[in-house]
């Protein structure tokens, strides 16, 4: 599996779309199985169920003025956000029948990024948790233990599928630091749209550890892919 790291480019909308455009170039065999990961600017990613809301425009004024670009995404729930504290891997390979495997998926890689959290000393594991932005049955979530500054759970890791004839993508953000910014705007976005939402939710792994850093979780995720995957390109 190819792993491309990436820096961002400067526009979020191009940013988002180039994970589509690498589906499908492994859908047309131009490339195989990849990890596109990258660190991305301040954007706001809206799902498709936000833009039928009355306060949908109202939402998007919201994220401009806390210097986050408003975008709607192809797949996912709910809006969610991320900037240079997170990192986002596109997981994308070929798979003929990849529809059925959607549900397996969605488990697999949940407890795989829950055990890459683990390994830097974050207690994470894989379940919803209530109130949390964009919620999920497989989000990852950490727990606070006594020396922790937060004294609430979190949610550490969102994730969306999209799949197409022969292959599939599975796109995950990772909060790692920088939880303050992410917290204000998705409350303010949460609000404008009439969409119930605990802002306690919104956090990050150094919130739960202290020191724990955007890098070092790379390298952690990284190693727990070497687990069942062999890597080239790094």
């Amino acid at each position: 599996m190819s792993v491309v790291i990436e820096d961002p480019s400067g526009d979020p909308s191009a940013d988002l779309e180039r994970g589509v455009q690498l589906l499908r170039q492994v859908q047309s065999g131009e490339r195989g199985a990849l990890l596109r990961i990258y660190r991305p600017d301040p954007t706001l990613a809206f799902g498709q169920r936000d833009i039928r809301l009355a306060g949908y425009e109202a939402a998007r004024e919201v994220a401009q003025q806390h210097g986050f670009a408003p975008l709607v995404r192809k797949a996912g729930g709910r809006a969610a956000a991320y900037h240079r504290g997170t990192l986002i891997v596109d997981h994308i390979e070929p798979e003929d029948g990849s529809v059925m495997r959607q549900q397996i998926r969605f488990e697999t890689f949940a407890q795989l990024y829950a055990n890459a959290f683990q390994r830097v000393g974050v207690n994470a594991q894989v379940g919803p948790i209530p109130g949390e932005y964009c919620p999920g049955d497989h989000s990852v979530h950490g727990t606070p233990d006594e020396s922790s500054p937060r004294k609430f759970p979190v949610k550490l890791v969102g994730t969306a599928q999209r799949v197409v004839s022969g292959a599939w993508l599975f796109s995950s953000v990772f909060v790692v630091e920088g939880s303050v910014s992410l917290r204000q705007v998705l409350d303010g976005v949460y609000q404008a749209m009439g969409v119930a939402m605990d802002p306690t939710t919104v956090g990050a792994a150094n919130d739960l550890l202290a020191g724990v850093t955007t890098e070092a979780f790379s390298a952690a995720l990284l190693e727990e892919y070497r687990e069942h995957a062999t890597l080239i390109g790094l």
